[in-house]
């Protein structure tokens, strides 16, 4: 109990003076994941959008797999990225492995499908309520997906935000493609796993306790997002 008590306070002590280490972890872990969400949004919200707005022949069977991918285990990821990129991988030549590029690459594979199933769904029902009155309009082709996408997006941005969740909490394939390297790939998640194996529980608990007030942050911005979109719907 005395070790416990004296690691939480250790761990306190340590986020409340910006300690050098827990900072540069933090940041490393931030950056990793936001680049892994803008990138897999200017991939998962056109092709959500596109899966929601057109039908064409296979059009069930990329619904299927993209919803399929949703449920992709993180370690799979990890170890086709891997593989990928490790000298003798087809873009080993590429030396990106054991960096946090691979890492972002590994996360984007993670949440891609996620964004995509998700704002497929929500352009989709948006489509089908407004479908007559933009036929009507004229409005057509990437003109009406444009519209939809604005019409959606503060369910949009929930979906966005669960996707930055998903990507800051995973553990399974960025250790697996970035090393856990301290000061090159360790983020917070690998990092908590590494510390808590060697006994140093006060970064791991610093860590854990910077990880939940991100996640509750996410958390509370999805919430808030999903009360400004009702109150909007009947404005």
């Amino acid at each position: 109990m005395f070790e416990f008590s004296e690691a939480m306070r250790i761990a306190a002590r340590l986020i409340a003076t910006g300690d050098a280490d827990l900072f540069e972890i933090v940041m490393l872990s931030l950056r990793v994941s936001g680049t892994a969400v803008v990138i897999g949004c200017l991939i998962g919200l056109p092709l959500g959008a596109a899966l929601g707005t057109h039908r064409f022949p296979g059009r069930i069977i990329a619904v299927v797999i993209i919803n399929t991918l949703m449920g992709l285990p993180p370690v799979v990821v990890g170890l086709a990225v891997y593989l990928f990129f490790s000298n003798a991988g087809p873009f080993g030549w590429l030396r990106l492995l054991y960096t946090p590029a691979v890492m972002i690459i590994a996360q984007v594979i993670v949440i891609t499908p996620i964004i995509a199933a998700l704002s497929r769904q929500i352009i989709e029902d948006l489509n089908i309520r407004y479908d007559e009155q933009l036929r009507s309009l004229g409005v057509t082709g990437i003109t009406k997906v444009q519209t939809l996408l604005f019409e959606a997006r503060h369910a949009l941005m929930t979906v966005v935000l669960a996707a930055f969740g998903r990507a800051i909490a995973e553990v399974g394939a960025v250790i697996i493609v970035g090393g856990n390297i301290n000061h090159v790939t360790r983020v917070m998640t690998t990092a908590i796993a590494l510390e808590t194996s060697r006994g140093d529980l006060a970064l791991a608990m610093a860590l854990g306790m910077t990880l939940m007030c991100i996640a509750l942050i996410v958390n509370g911005c999805v919430a808030a997002m999903k009360r400004v979109e009702p109150e909007l719907a009947y404005a």
